[in-house]
């Protein structure tokens, strides 16, 4: 009766390792065209804030334009209009002014 039972199940199969398989692909893809770009993203955007100075015309996250007029370590005074400043975080920098309109 034991061997009865032994014969019936099934040996190692090679569709587990195509599963596998499929599986890290899959992972491989998501990594690719998910998580590096966003990764990239990231770094390019502190890279960025870190290298702003005093004249730079940026946008905010909100979407206010402004120039640059003071910097300290984690804050940026900017003048939006007719000597009217604002105090932002600098991680609320969202890009420079100039790049904006060329991607227009």
């Amino acid at each position: 009766m034991l061997e009865t039972i032994l014969l019936q199940t099934p040996g190692p199969a090679s569709g587990g390792t195509i599963n596998f398989v499929l599986i890290g692909g899959i992972l491989l893809v998501f990594y690719f065209f998910m998580i590096r770009p966003q990764q990239k993203k990231s770094k390019d955007q502190k890279k960025f804030i870190n290298e702003i100075k005093k004249g730079d015309e940026v946008i905010t996250i909100g979407g206010m334009h402004g120039k640059i007029t003071a910097i300290d370590e984690s804050t940026v005074t900017l003048e939006v209009d007719r000597g009217a400043r604002i105090k932002f975080e600098k991680a609320s920098i969202s890009l420079e002014s100039s790049k904006s309109l060329t991607k227009s």
